[in-house]
């Protein structure tokens, strides 16, 4: 069955603006680029709190690089509601061990998965934690990533820690083109690369 999450999040976004809600959004960002429209889009109607959360990344000197521009383009972007950041624990092992078996996997594969859910994991944990009213991920935009198998793992993680997922497909309306617009105009770090050693290896051949 194929579910609009657009369509999903719009209902949801209705019904707190008729509420005069401004709930907080606890949101997991991977990258500055992959954030631009998704906060420019979603800071009309929440307060977020930006989880940079990626143990995946290295080297470490990605990792940094990436997490300074997050905090520039939060600096930066003009947004009706605020926008923080929270710098999340880096420990690349707890990764390493996670993908432990699936190293040759494909893009898109069983190691991806197990990434995606590490770290929607520590979201929800955080959700929790700051009684945030909804967790999000902007993996979403990803026209490279399936929406709804990372919708999935969040909706059943959300279940598990007690908290709402916020579903996402921040491709449509032109998500992913108004990112690449956002990051050109910000002069955003863009890489080629998810972040993780096996996604660059694969991206260089």
């Amino acid at each position: 069955m194929n579910i609009n999450y657009q369509k999903k999040m719009d209902n949801l976004i209705a019904e707190n603006q008729s509420n005069n809600r401004v709930p907080t959004l606890l949101l997991h960002a991977c990258c500055a680029p992959c954030s631009s429209y998704v906060l420019e889009y979603l800071s009309e109607y929440f307060n977020i709190k930006v989880l940079y959360y990626n143990p995946n990344i290295s080297p470490v000197e990605e990792y940094d690089y990436r997490l300074q521009e997050e905090q520039r383009l939060i600096d930066t972007l003009n947004t009706k509601n605020k926008v923080e950041l929270i710098r999340g624990d880096y420990n690349p092992s707890l990764f390493f061990d996670a993908v432990k078996g699936f190293e040759k996997e494909p893009e898109g594969g069983k190691r991806c998965e197990i990434c995606f859910r590490l770290r929607l994991e520590e979201s929800a944990r955080y959700c929790k934690k700051i009684n945030a009213d909804y967790f999000a991920t902007t993996l979403t935009i990803s026209p490279l990533k399936n929406a709804e198998k990372i919708n999935a793992i969040g909706e059943s993680i959300g279940e598990k820690y007690g908290v709402k997922y916020l579903s996402s497909d921040f491709k449509k309306k032109n998500g992913y083109k108004r990112s690449i617009e956002l990051s050109r105009e910000y002069n955003l770090y863009r890489q080629n690369f998810c972040g993780c050693i096996f996604s660059k290896t694969e991206s260089s051949n």
